[in-house]
């Protein structure tokens, strides 16, 4: 049986891992509130220049409700693993609005997400791409953004297609040299976001 001593030992460290618990905690807690509000700017920050990039005529981007797509569109979007993220409204300054900004998601890149966002007239015109976030290599990610991007600006089509040949129209992307699953990820979210933009103007869940 335990003695008096041993007992009082127990407590006494149990007693000082409790305090340094207590005070870690109380610490992170603290780093967190001083952190969270910079981190809050940065990435509201970030957005307002994805959005920018993609509608340098636009002066205001409204954020609409959640989009919810049809079940046809969430089928297509999920068999090329796709995820339609927040959408925006590009408004000019007088509130006109021009067209809309998707937020989108492949989950297809050769290092994981890449994260776009495409603005989209009212004619279902791209507008203009920004990648957001690419996981891919160094290398690959700087070719994503000089190679692939400019070649949907000003696009009006239903859907792109890479090839490897050389582009003979305006629906076909050039593909980067050595890196065709980047390519593919990259085309298949802006198609992805042609199509959430047909489903969203027609009401999407709603209309079903």
């Amino acid at each position: 049986m335990k003695n008096k001593n041993d007992i009082q030992a127990m407590l006494k460290e149990a007693g000082i891992l409790f305090a340094i618990t207590l005070i870690a905690g109380l610490l992170l807690g603290f780093v967190y509130e001083l952190t969270k509000e910079p981190i809050r700017q940065q990435e509201e920050k970030a957005v307002q220049e994805a959005c920018q990039a993609v509608f340098a005529d636009a002066e205001h981007f409204e954020e609409l409700d959640a989009y919810t797509p049809s079940a046809d569109t969430a089928q297509k979007l999920a068999d090329t693993g796709i995820t339609i993220g927040t959408v925006y409204e590009a408004q000019d300054a007088s509130g006109t609005q021009l067209g809309y900004v998707i937020q989108t998601t492949t989950s297809e890149g050769y290092g994981g997400n890449i994260v776009l966002y495409v603005g989209i007239r009212l004619d279902g015109t791209v507008n203009d791409i920004s990648i957001l976030s690419i996981s891919e290599t160094p290398g690959l990610g700087m070719k994503a953004g000089d190679v692939l991007v400019p070649q949907f600006h000003n696009k009006n089509v239903k859907s792109f297609a890479y090839t490897k040949t050389g582009s003979t129209s305006d629906s076909e992307i050039d593909a980067i040299s050595g890196a065709t699953i980047t390519t593919k990820a990259v085309t298949n979210a802006v198609n992805g976001s042609l199509l959430a933009f047909n489903d969203y103007v027609q009401g999407g869940a709603g209309n079903e």
